[in-house]
């Protein structure tokens, strides 16, 4: 069993009390507002969190579908992560866009849309991140990959990853949901805060690995919780 960070327990507080007095779930953007984050981002990481310990469930693509099941901190088992490791994937496509068409239609077969939930630091990890900014559209059929409801894109900010060739302004498509492996980069909640990194598995012991050397290893003192794997890289044509 795993406990609750403080805001955690304030979080599934609030959630619960919205739920209690007004018969409604809060969005991401009412829960970041409420706790002065700078972007939904941040709400996100500890939902997710929340989701992965047993306290919340979510119904993937339903708005304000949040629920609580589990009220009581520390007496839930977590709910493991499910699904076959998904690799870090070297595979780019250059097509980048706020919307899909004029008609909300996709513009050609195989492209979809994936909702950017907002940016990530790939340098020092940071509580809050910049505004929502819209979707990318991706190509199914030239990244090979498969996005489900869990899967969402964050811009990447910062230059800790250059040595996997992932760099300041590029978009990164994670998958929610993906037990990661060893070597897998990952956006990640490390004691609060939000990062973009390499997971490393060491003699049993995770931490998580920058691919420049002006950055140090990350080393979880309370937590460490994956928030999904990165499955594909988005990069605008310079």
């Amino acid at each position: 069993m795993k406990e609750l960070t403080e805001r955690q327990k304030q979080i599934l507080d609030f959630i619960q009390r919205r739920q209690d007095f007004e018969k409604l779930t809060p969005t991401l953007r009412e829960i970041a507002s409420h706790f002065h984050f700078s972007s939904p981002n941040a709400a996100l990481a500890h939902v997710q969190a929340l989701c992965a310990k047993g306290f919340l469930k979510n119904r993937p693509g339903r708005a304000r579908s949040l629920r609580v099941v589990n009220s009581e901190p520390g007496s839930a088992g977590v709910l493991p992560l499910s699904g076959p490791g998904a690799a870090a994937s070297r595979r780019r496509v250059s097509f980048f866009g706020k919307r899909r068409n004029a008609g909300g239609r996709p513009a050609l077969p195989g492209v979809v849309s994936v909702p950017i939930y907002g940016a990530i630091p790939a340098g020092q990890p940071m509580d809050a991140t910049q505004e929502q900014e819209g979707c990318v559209l991706i190509d199914v059929d030239t990244l090979g990959i498969k996005p489900t409801a869990r899967t969402f894109g964050l811009k990447v900010h910062g230059d800790s990853m250059i040595g996997k060739s992932i760099i300041d302004g590029d978009v990164v498509i994670i998958e929610h949901g993906v037990q990661p492996r060893s070597g897998d980069v990952v956006a990640a909640l490390i004691d609060g805060q939000v990062t973009l990194k390499t997971f490393v598995l060491q003699q049993g012991k995770p931490y998580l690995r920058a691919e420049n050397p002006r950055y140090p290893n990350l080393i979880p003192q309370e937590e460490l919780q994956i928030q999904g794997v990165m499955v594909a890289l988005v990069r605008r044509r310079r």
